[in-house]
């Protein structure tokens, strides 16, 4: 009954994108580390370009390999951090789930970043994946969702 719902940034497009996956001919497959101290199997597929901040980024594409399906966008992910990251957003960062056809171009919209699970509750009951250093960015994303607190007894 407390709960009032969840904070964002304003919508922007300066903050939405459409191109290609540059995709990696062998994708490296690893465990990526997690929230719970445990690991899951991961995909690092490609990487995607835009321009933000003053000057070129890129993240890196990732797909989780214990998920059922193909690798369609909607089943990529790109987890990133930034320069509001524990001011403004969640200090371990937040996701984005892209959107297109397979062999299509791609959206990567910041205004749907979202917080993990791990942000709303016990970090030993959610095994979010942990941003990967390629995926710091040192300029401030601000848009999508930002506010978090730690409720008592989470």
């Amino acid at each position: 009954a407390a709960f009032g719902g969840l904070d964002y940034f304003p919508p922007a497009s300066g903050y939405y994108f459409v191109g290609r996956i540059a995709a990696y001919p062998d994708p490296e497959q690893f465990e990526i580390p997690t929230t719970a101290g445990q690991t899951r199997p991961c995909a690092k597929v490609g990487w995607l370009s835009f321009d933000l901040g003053g000057g070129r980024q890129t993240l890196q594409v990732y797909r989780l390999l214990d998920r059922s399906g193909s690798a369609t966008p909607g089943d990529l992910f790109v987890p990133f951090l930034d320069a509001t990251a524990g001011a403004e957003t969640y200090p371990a960062g937040r996701y984005i789930d892209l959107v297109g056809r397979p062999g299509g171009p791609v959206v990567l919209d910041f205004n749907r970043a979202y917080n993990p699970s791990c942000a709303y509750g016990d970090a030993s009951r959610f095994a979010c994946p942990v941003t990967p250093p390629s995926n710091r960015l040192e300029i401030a994303v601000a848009a999508g969702e930002r506010g978090w607190r730690r409720e008592v007894g989470l």
